[in-house]
């Protein structure tokens, strides 16, 4: 049997109904998914609102670190990442809203 998802340094019980919720059930999902891909999912597929902390003290639990062993230099490179992942999900939101306005309109799909 694998690992709890709280069993992961700093992710508790509401960070596992969470990750839950978008089918992550396992330490090693999360993982195998990476820091980055597995909170993109929890905030683009499981509507959890994005929170730099949040995403940080995964990181650092991935690393076997306490969650406020930040260091200054490291907290900017996470930042940058935490921007990058919350950016691609309101790319997907809009594209998503678009092709369900097209969908009502009865537009056919683009030819590619």
């Amino acid at each position: 049997m694998s690992d709890a998802v709280s069993t992961i340094r700093n992710l508790g019980p509401a960070m596992e109904q969470a990750f839950g919720k978008v089918g992550i059930t396992t330490a090693q999902q999360i993982r195998d998914l990476g820091p980055d891909e597995a909170y993109a999912k929890l905030i683009h597929e499981g509507g959890e609102r994005p929170h730099f902390i949040a995403y940080y003290v995964l990181v650092m639990g991935l690393q076997g670190r306490p969650w406020n062993d930040l260091q200054p230099q490291e907290k900017a490179e996470l930042r940058k990442r935490f921007d990058a992942i919350k950016a691609r999900g309101t790319d997907t939101r809009i594209q998503s809203e678009l092709e369900r306005a097209l969908d009502a309109l009865g537009l056919p799909e683009p030819k590619t």
